[in-house]
């Protein structure tokens, strides 16, 4: 068996996720010259010269803040990255560097057991590289959306916008920014959580710690609650399949 390297681009990411379940899975199915690394990085102008100095790279995750950043830096997008204008996954081919998003994908699988009925639009907190891939997938599922974010725009509601008959209107609320994440686990979105109601689903992409304050405020109020474990599991899946493409 030839070693094969993959790994993490993204900055402060000692956290992470996907260097402990890919780590696992290399164990439990017998890969052991397969290797996981997480590339912490200031700046992202610093990639081109991992992807250089790392031999046997086979494939990389790329995570916050890095979504957007990455795009100028590979040779070829995928349609769906390309529309969705955030990558989360590069594989390398005889022509180069190729960008696609598994996001969208990990949170329409993690996202569908859970609706409801009644769950007809979504509020989606944040507006950075994950946002657009939750946007997506909402998208797939006719589920219509607005964004919430610090600063209101004509098309984006600010934090201080949400109200009451807001808050009724829009029964899936999700937390796409990285507040509440380990270690600053006292951290939430700024919004008034006594709105939630039991007709509520409030969720999380963030998966560390497992019950964000995100969550535990709005289950206060009945909502029901989800983190980013499943959907980090899903989108690394496919990730996986699509470096072992042939």
């Amino acid at each position: 068996m030839k070693s094969k390297r993959f790994g993490l681009v993204g900055r402060n990411i000692n956290y992470s996720f996907s260097a402990g379940y890919f780590k696992d899975k290399f164990e439990k199915t017998g890969l052991n010259k397969y290797t996981y690394t997480n590339f912490d990085i200031e700046d992202i102008s610093q990639l081109p010269e991992i992807i250089e100095k790392t031999k046997r790279l086979k494939g990389l995750n790329v995570t916050i803040p890095y979504k957007e950043e990455v795009i100028p830096l590979l040779d070829k997008l995928s349609p769906t990255a390309q529309i969705i204008g955030a990558v989360n996954t590069i594989i390398f081919t005889k022509k180069g560097t190729k960008g696609y998003n598994t996001d969208h994908y990990g949170f329409r699988k993690a996202l569908e057991p859970l609706l409801m009925p009644h769950h007809k639009k979504a509020l989606i907190l944040g507006t950075g590289g994950a946002s657009k891939a939750v946007a997506y997938a909402l998208r797939r599922l006719k589920i219509e959306y607005d964004f919430v974010s610090r600063t209101a725009t004509d098309v984006v509601y600010a934090y201080e916008d949400l109200d009451k008959d807001i808050f009724n209107d829009y029964q899936i609320i999700i937390n796409t920014t990285p507040l509440g994440t380990f270690p600053n686990m006292k951290e939430c979105p700024p919004i008034d959580y006594s709105l939630f109601t039991r007709e509520h689903l409030a969720f999380d992409l963030v998966y560390n710690p497992e019950e964000t304050e995100f969550m535990k405020r709005a289950a206060q109020n009945g909502a029901a609650t989800s983190n980013g474990y499943q959907m980090l599991v899903h989108q690394a899946e496919r990730a996986w399949k699509l470096w072992n493409r042939k």
